[in-house]
């Protein structure tokens, strides 16, 4: 049995584990991202949750083959470098060859977005279809493409950007340095700032009652305010609705994909999500046919994507070790 590490590193937390073969997670770590800070302190930290998931999953660290790691921002894993991740105020950062360093195994890099569409293709929701496309609402959004069976990431390794996508002209400024992206309505980050904005205009909403202050807002706030019939919290949620449906539908018009998974924490809404997303995606896309529409589903790992795709990344994008340095 062989055994790889993959490496999640979120704007909040790192997560890694021991996948084996069948894509299995045998072991677990987790640390805070903690940013921003010095790169050496992360890049210690995200191989101290490596070796924390090998303790777990019981097996001697000489025994993982490589690394893959999956990063919020563009990666160029030829030069191993993350070039830029806006949420974690990190740019042209040689993380592959830090990583390597530190755990003294080959390692890979991509974009987590792409690693969640691996993995989800691998062995969750996209099993089986050859164009994907991974939507995933964590703290900004990301997006990770499989067009004809093989993970696209355009000649500088930065498609799938589908949370810089504009959709509101002069809009609120985006960390990327954008105003008005996708990513700052409809991030769990865009959701609470829309839910902050409502309470403050809506003393009388129950979303006061379940956060208790503006600084407990959470993602769940307006949705679970809508569920006990509140006003404010419904048109939170359904304004929410309504820009993501709007940015998803730009992206089935331009790549027609077979399905779309959505992942990420808003994701774990589910069907609340779903059933709206999909209505009112359905008037905005080009093609009518009814026979043929991309499908949105509700990815089936969770968090696990990202991982499991991270530790297969490299033989998903199809290059040997020695193209990493390794």
């Amino acid at each position: 049995m062989k055994y790889y590490a993959g490496i999640d590193l979120g704007g909040t937390n790192i997560a890694s584990g021991i996948v084996d073969e069948q894509y299995r997670i045998l072991g677990r770590g987790k640390l805070k991202t903690a940013v921003p800070r010095p790169a050496e302190e992360l890049v210690a930290d995200i191989a101290k949750t490596v070796r924390m998931a090998a303790e777990d999953a019981g097996i001697a660290f000489e025994q993982i083959e490589e690394v893959g790691m999956g990063l919020p921002g563009t990666a160029d894993p030829i030069a191993g470098t993350l070039e830029y991740a806006n949420n974690l105020f990190i740019s042209d950062l040689p993380i592959r060859d830090m990583v390597q360093k530190e755990l003294g195994l080959p390692v890979c890099i991509g974009n987590d977005a792409s690693a969640a569409a691996v993995g989800e293709a691998l062995a969750g929701a996209a099993k089986g279809y050859r164009d994907v496309i991974v939507v995933t609402l964590g703290t900004g959004i990301g997006g990770g493409m499989l067009l004809d069976g093989k993970l696209y990431e355009g000649f500088n390794y930065a498609a799938g950007e589908i949370g810089h996508m504009g959709v509101v002209v002069d809009g609120r400024p985006c960390t990327c340095g954008r105003r008005g992206c996708l990513e700052t309505y409809c991030s769990a980050t865009g959701l609470v700032t829309s839910t902050r904005e409502a309470m403050e205009r809506h003393p009388e909403s129950v979303m006061w009652q379940l956060a208790g202050s503006l600084d407990q807002v959470s993602g769940r706030t307006a949705f679970d305010a809508m569920r006990r019939q509140d006003a404010a919290g419904t048109r939170v949620v359904e304004e929410y609705i309504r820009c993501l449906a709007y940015g998803i539908a730009n992206v089935i018009n331009i790549c027609t994909p077979e399905v779309v998974v959505m992942g990420g924490g808003v994701s774990r809404e589910g069907e609340t999500l779903l059933e709206p997303l999909r209505r009112l995606t359905a008037r905005e896309v080009y093609a009518k046919n009814p026979q043929r529409q991309t499908a949105i589903v509700c990815a089936q790992l969770g968090n696990d994507a990202g991982i499991i795709g991270a530790a297969f990344l490299r033989e998903a994008m199809g290059l040997s070790r020695e193209a990493l340095g390794a």
